[in-house]
Parts: structure tokens; C-alpha cells; sequence
């Protein structure tokens, strides 16, 4: 993780703001009430039971104190964490924390009102305040925050920055902002939105007020532009790894994609999980044939009403659907921990949608599969489609992300190395769970040609894209090449015994292997890492791996033996879909598929052990604890 801490701005506010450390009110869960101002230690050595007693965890994720500390005690924080890997608590924790109300502005208006309702399950005082609400439940919220009652208050960034709502805000002690997805604030970002480059005005009118950022998805330009765009430059900068070890990314050539997509989904009718396609058209013919096939499946896009979509959302929330299709108008919206699988029926326009998308999968870290179905024409269509892209800079950058998103669905090594180093995150091994990996292709002694890659690289002055350094290794004869004088290079022609889709292979794994790198900010020219010297001097030797030409079988994660009482879950599970009806609620929102696994593992018969389990906390325990364990008192008769 790269770090670096700096004292938080001094600059004076609109008026002086309480120290952190505080409680504004007594808590209902037996929390340490009547903080000194004066004691922030106090306040910081109750973060753990603010973690246990409110949300249910024995211990924190790596990483996550140190943010959260930072944050409540005054400083800004820029934060990118994997989906699933405790993001929210960087800001909900602070909130409970610090006096006053945390304003969360996130683009997700569908999203805001599951996490309002998870916090408010934990017994957190939560609103969300947008365009979905009716006038009078608007006022009401509004009346909240003048009241000082809210701890956390979702905004969408138009509702944020309306006239009228920043000055609101000068009446109202505000703990923290919190811009979640921050992702959307970079020109660089794979969801750019304009309405978010606005929020760097937060920094100049509440300059005390402290900031954190959040994503998942950044590469080191996209980090860099939100750092500056938001004022954080000097923030604690906080890069917790990118890796969901429980996801394992498969690759198959596309033949016949529906037959491929059934054979998947053979064994999974009790299994949660999303298709995405790239049309509409696409998602609707897909649906219909899961639909045929007995699946309860649906399908979601932009054309459809905000009445269908919505319903389409509640409906897999509540696991009635068990199967979304969808374009990439779907997900993002959506905090659902279990599940299992996502599926790409068409290959993603770049590799952080396919990250950010296929990390809606396995949320609860049980394991969960990724699929992705590869096919030549796919290219072709995504090429066609930034190709109608007015904007050139904008057309440059989206085609390198689509070349990088090639490049990762023909890797030949390990495909979380490759997911990983496109973020600059370079695992020292193979993950073990991928396709590639699980089943490796044929690999060779790639020592010679890679020095002979890396020397051209070089030689070229490493100004250069990999195009032009084929070119030059298998000796091409034309006008550029010869007005450079690139054919007098040493390198030249050195490498005409590999036809170009070779060298691109290789090339892409030196990629992969953080031996090159590749500047998207600067025309996508290749250059050489610290890692190369060694191997450019015959210090060390590489083996890379051959193309592989077989579609590949489709295999399945086998269910844990006797790890738990597959029985008493099944049961539990149908008690939260009773309880999660009654409250209007999703399932989730009452126990996480990982907690009642606990509880079928574990077999608690008393509070104090329910009370032990992942994600069991106190308000939930008073709440729906008695159920659970007359449930599983029953089962053991």
C-alpha cells in the first residue's frame, strides 16, 4: 500500500468546528457516550466496538483502521479497494465518529436507498436525499439534518451542488464528505461524469471539512486526476491492492455462445448472478432464451421504463430473479453481496468496467465465478463504436483501454496477474484460480525473444507503441521506418522468425510481467521498467507462455464438504426471506449468505455466540437474533 500522511489544512472556516472524537447524542447500542473533546484517543480506542456492536466484525480489513483514524481525526484520504473490501466503513465508521452528519455523494441513486437500509438495519440513523423522493419525504429528510439527526446522508452530485443545498449545508455541522465512486471524476475514469468534475468546489467552501474518495477502479492516471481535481493531492493516499482472491476469471472462445452460456448456468438455478451484453437487442434475446429454457431470468436496459427497470432491481434483491441480463446500465446500483457468478456475453470495452463489473460477483468473499466469452467480431464491434467517437483525445484513450481489454482476454499467463498489472499491481505469483492457471497452456524458454523485445524497445528510444516495435523487430519496409531510420537499428529484422500476432503476444505478457510498461497518457508508447535490466543482461531467464488455440472447458467451484450443514442453511435462508418480506427489505439486509453459513457451521444456542459470528451485531442481534436461534435449535431437535 502507498501511503503518505500531512497535517490537514489549517485554513480557517466558515465558523470553528468541534475537535473529532465526540458522540452528538447517546447511542441505543450501549456505546461509550459523553466523549471529552478534549480526549480524541478515547474516541479512536472505540473503533472496535463501534465495529463489532454496530456492524457485527470481530476485526478490521487491512488497511481500514489506518484510513479510518486518518479520517477521524480531521484528515482527507484518497482510497482505492477492491469492490467488496470494505470500502463503505472508511466513511460510515467516521460518521459515528465525528460530530455532525456525513455527506455521501455517490451517482448511484438505485444504490442509495439498499445502503440506507443496511445502515438503518445496524441502527444507524441514515437518509438518502434525491429526485426519487416525494416533496413531503424530501422536507422530511431536510428536517433531519436541520435537527442534527441524520449520522450519514446520501446526495446524489446534482442534488449536492443545486443552488440552494451548499447553503443548507452552512447551517448544518457536516462531519465529512465522502465521494464514493470518484472514479467519475477523472477524464481518464471508464464512467466519466461531469457533473462530479463540480465537487472540487466542496474543497474551497468547506476547507475544514475533512474528504475521502473512494473506488475500485483507478489506474495511476486515473488517481492522479482525481487527486487533483478534488484538491487531494496532499491527502493520505491509501492503494490497498486490487485483488479478489475468491473470483476466478475464466476465458473461453466464443463458438456458440448460447449453448456455452446454458452449459454454464446447467447445476446454477439457485445461484444469483448478471449477464452483461453490449446492445439491447442482445440482452433482450438473451433473456427470452434463459426465460425458455425455465431460468428466472430478466432482462434490464436503458429502453426499458424506470418503472420495469426498477422492478427488475427489487426482484433480484429479492432473489425472485435469479438471473439479470443486462447492459452495463446495470450493477453498479447494486450492494447485493451473494452473487455467485457474472457472466460477459460480449467482450467489455475496457478492463475497469470488466473489473468493477465482474467484482459485483462474490461480494461476501465466498467464491464466485467470472466468465467471459471472447470472440474476433467483438473487437470489430467496439472498434466501430469509439471509431463514431467526435472527440479524438477521448477516442485515443478509450482505444488503448479496448487494446488493453484485448490483451487481457488473449493472456497467456495468469489473469489476475494480467487484471492486476493493468492497475500497476504486480503479484510475485500466479493466483491459482483462473483458467490459465488451473489448466496452463504450453510454455517455452522466451529468454532470447524478450531480450530482443526489450532491446528494441530501448533502441527505438522508447518513444513508441507496440506497433511500430513489431514493425521494426520483423523488419517491415516502410516510409515511417525508413524517415526515422529505424531500419539501421540493430534491432531491426532481428525477429522476422515470429509473425506479428506473436510478437504482440509476447510483448503483452512483458506487459502483464511489469517488465514493460505502457503510457495510455502519452500515445500509448511502450517502456521499460527497472524490472528489465536484469533480464536484458542475462541475469535471470523468462518463460513465457505459447498461444492457445482450444476453447476451453467451463468448470465449476465444488461446494465446501461437510464445511456446513447445507440443510440448516437452506432453511435459515428461507427464514430470511420471511423476515426480509415482513420489513421490506432485501435478504441480504437482514444476514449476508456468509453469516448464515456461521450459523450452519457453527450451530450457536444462546445470543453470545450468535453475537460471535461475522456480521452478527448487537441491534441485529436484538432484532432478529431470537428467530435465527430457535430456527437452528429446531433443526438440532
Amino acid at each position: 500500500m502507498a501511503r503518505e500522511y500531512n497535517n490537514h489544512r489549517g485554513a480557517p472556516g466558515k465558523r470553528d468546528r468541534p475537535s473529532a472524537g465526540t458522540w452528538r447524542r447517546p447511542r441505543p447500542f450501549g456505546y461509550p457516550v459523553g466523549l471529552s473533546r478534549s480526549a480524541p484517543e478515547a474516541a479512536i480506542s472505540s473503533l472496535d466496538d463501534t465495529l463489532q456492536r454496530v456492524f457485527g466484525y470481530a476485526e478490521f480489513r487491512p488497511h481500514q483502521r489506518e484510513i479510518i483514524e486518518r479520517v477521524v481525526g480531521g484528515d482527507d484520504a484518497l482510497v482505492v479497494m477492491p469492490t467488496g473490501g470494505g470500502k463503505s466503513l472508511c466513511y460510515q465508521i467516521p460518521a459515528l465518529h465525528r460530530p455532525g452528519v456525513a455527506i455521501v455523494v455517490s451517482p448511484l441513486i438505485s444504490l442509495m436507498k439498499d445502503q440506507v437500509d443496511a445502515l438503518r438495519a445496524n441502527g444507524v440513523s441514515a437518509a438518502h436525499f434525491n429526485s426519487s423522493l416525494e416533496p413531503e419525504d424530501a422536507r422530511a429528510v431536510l428536517g433531519r439534518l436541520h435537527a442534527g439527526e441524520l449520522d450519514v446522508l446520501y446526495v446524489a452530485p446534482e442534488r449536492l451542488l443545486a443552488p440552494g443545498f451548499l447553503q443548507r449545508l452552512e447551517h448544518v455541522d457536516v462531519a465529512l464528505f465522502a465521494v464514493d465512486e470518484a472514479h467519475c471524476v477523472s477524464q481518464w475514469g471508464h464512467d466519466f461524469r461531469p457533473e462530479y468534475v463540480r465537487l472540487g468546489e466542496l474543497r474551497s467552501q468547506f476547507p475544514r471539512v475533512p474528504m475521502i474518495a473512494l473506488t475500485a477502479t483507478a489506474d495511476p492516471h486515473t488517481r492522479a486526476d482525481i487527486a487533483a481535481r478534488l484538491g487531494l493531492e496532499a491527502a493520505g493516499h491509501y492503494l490497498t491492492g486490487f485483488d479478489r482472491p475468491n473470483i476466478r476469471y475464466t476465458v473461453v472462445e466464443k463458438q456458440k455462445p448460447y449453448r456455452q452460456l446454458a452449459d454454464f448456468l446447467a447445476g446454477r438455478d439457485d445461484q444469483s448472478g448478471i449477464v452483461y451484453c453490449l446492445s439491447r437487442k442482445r440482452v433482450e434475446t438473451v433473456a427470452e432464451r434463459l426465460i425458455e429454457r425455465g431460468h428466472k431470468a430478466a432482462a434490464y436496459h436503458a429502453g426499458l421504463s424506470d418503472r420495469q427497470r426498477q422492478w427488475v432491481q427489487d426482484a433480484f434483491l429479492r432473489d425472485d430473479i435469479r438471473v439479470v441480463v443486462a447492459t452495463v446500465a446495470f450493477g453498479m446500483g447494486i450492494d447485493k453481496p451473494n452473487v455467485r457468478f457474472v457472466v460477459h456475453f460480449d467482450l467489455p470495452k475496457n478492463i475497469e468496467s470488466y473489473y468493477q463489473e465482474t467484482g459485483r460477483a462474490g461480494r461476501d468473499g465466498l467464491p464466485a465465478e467470472a466468465l467471459l466469452l471472447f470472440g474476433a467480431r467483438d473487437i470489430a464491434t467496439a472498434r466501430l463504436l469509439i471509431d463514431n467517437t467526435e472527440n479524438e483525445e477521448r477516442k485515443r484513450v478509450e482505444l488503448h483501454k479496448l487494446n488493453a481489454m484485448v490483451g487481457f482476454a488473449e493472456s497467456l499467463s495468469c489473469r489476475r496477474r494480467a487484471l492486476l498489472g493493468y492497475f500497476g499491481d504486480h503479484p510475485d505469483a500466479d493466483c491459482g484460480n483462473c483458467d490459465v492457471c488451473e489448466s496452463p497452456p504450453e510454455r517455452f524458454d522466451a529468454t532470447v525473444d524478450a531480450q530482443k523485445a526489450l532491446s528494441c524497445v530501448y533502441r527505438v528510444g522508447q518513444r513508441f507503441g507496440m506497433r511500430h516495435v513489431i514493425e521494426v523487430l520483423r523488419g517491415a519496409d516502410n516510409q515511417a521506418i525508413r524517415r526515422l531510420g529505424h531500419d539501421r537499428l540493430s534491432t531491426y529484422g532481428i525477429g522476422d522468425h515470429h509473425s506479428a500476432p506473436v510478437w504482440e503476444s509476447i510483448l503483452r505478457q512483458l506487459i502483464h510481467r511489469g517488465y514493460l510498461v505502457q503510457d495510455v497518457a502519452n500515445y500509448s508508447v511502450l517502456g521499460l521498467t527497472e524490472a528489465a535490466r536484469p533480464l536484458l543482461r542475462g541475469e535471470e531467464t523468462l518463460e513465457l507462455a505459447r498461444p492457445r488455440v482450444d476453447a476451453r472447458a467451463i468448470k465449476r467451484h465444488e461446494e465446501e464438504a461437510g464445511d456446513f450443514d447445507a440443510g440448516l442453511f437452506r432453511r435459515l435462508r428461507d427464514l430470511r426471506r420471511r423476515l426480509a418480506e415482513e420489513a421490506d427489505v432485501p435478504p441480504y439486509v437482514i444476514f449476508g449468505d456468509r453469516t448464515l453459513r456461521e450459523m450452519a457451521r457453527h450451530k450457536p444456542d444462546a445470543p453470545e455466540g450468535l453475537l460471535a459470528l461475522y456480521g452478527v451485531g448487537e441491534h441485529k442481534l436484538e432484532r432478529y437474533g431470537e428467530p435465527f436461534l430457535e430456527a437452528i435449535r429446531t433443526a438440532a431437535g
